[in-house]
């Protein structure tokens, strides 16, 4: 009798891809299995019309999700890692994380135009106070306006003429078929990434040892997971929101990892900066200590304010 195995994806374009790459990556360890999809719309898809960090944030694109796997609708969920908050759902693990894609932020202009080339006072669109913070930190003269939508739907905005430029994760872009938008692949100095951006996510159920014994198989990387875990260990100790922007990447060399964070205020008038290095094995306590780096800085008064 052959397997059945129910992945959770969103519908958009960009979260179809990913689910039927992981699929694919299923069907090479375990052809026996037929893998079907659980297409959710989830609360983050239907609020367009509201910014992320007045809703609830990215959680809004991983609760129904979540939600279908607890309640048995799906075995495995596939996840944009960064959109995952630091805590799971009780009940959930997180099972598999992927190699990462190409983790910055890019920058997509209607002309052959840098951050630091933009017109005086362009408009710029994007839903991610994390990435408006950095913007404005490096032109203040920039006026940033809210984008929200699906991959396609942020293009067709910017080709529409709605803004002069927009900035997206270049994964997605690159994933989509669509990395020829990118105007400018944005260096680390001018926007650290979200915490695992470039990353899947696999969520299974605690007590479901199959399905996450397959998807290890399938797709899981462990170098990668060190990286996913000294981020997020970054993110669970600042207690943050999508209210705050922060921000947390990691670069392994050999078995050491160095980490670069952020936390700033909206506007970019004030930004918070740390680093620490140390042994890969170690991923969850160095990002701690990059978070109490920054706390000890002020980011707690940052915090505060703007919660």
């Amino acid at each position: 009798m052959t397997e059945r195995l129910v992945i959770a994806t969103r519908g958009s374009a960009l979260a179809l891809w990913q689910a039927e790459h992981v699929k694919a990556r299923l069907a090479a360890v375990a052809p026996d299995v037929a893998v079907e999809f659980n297409v959710i719309k989830t609360s983050g898809d239907q609020i367009l019309d509201v910014p992320l960090a007045k809703v609830g944030g990215k959680g809004l694109f991983v609760k129904e999700i979540e939600q279908a796997l607890l309640d048995h609708q799906a075995d495995l969920a596939v996840h944009s890692m960064k959109d995952v908050p630091a805590e799971l759902a009780p009940g959930l693990v997180l099972a598999a994380v992927s190699s990462r894609e190409v983790p910055w932020d890019a920058l997509c202009a209607r002309a052959p135009v840098t951050v630091d080339t933009l017109p005086h006072g362009a408009k710029v669109g994007t839903s991610s106070m994390r990435r408006q913070c950095q913007l404005l930190a490096r032109r203040p003269d920039l006026q940033i306006a809210m984008l929200r939508g699906n991959v396609p739907t942020r293009i067709r905005k910017l080709d529409d003429g709605e803004f002069e430029a927009i900035v997206l994760a270049a994964a997605g872009l690159t994933r989509l078929g669509l990395a020829q938008r990118i105007t400018q692949e944005l260096p680390i100095e001018i926007s650290i990434p979200a915490v695992a951006q470039g990353v899947l996510g696999l969520e299974t159920r605690g007590d479901d040892a199959r399905t996450t014994e397959l998807i290890r198989r399938a797709i899981h990387d462990p170098a990668e997971e060190r990286r996913v875990a000294a981020e997020r260990a970054f993110l669970a100790r600042m207690g943050g929101s999508c209210q705050t922007p922060l921000a947390a990447h990691a670069l392994a060399t050999g078995g050491t990892l160095r980490i670069l964070g952020l936390c700033g205020m909206p506007d970019g008038s004030k930004i918070l900066r740390a680093e620490v290095t140390g042994a890969a094995r170690d991923a969850e306590q160095l990002g701690q200590r990059l978070a109490d780096d920054l706390l000890a800085q002020g980011a707690d008064r940052i915090l505060a304010e703007t919660k």
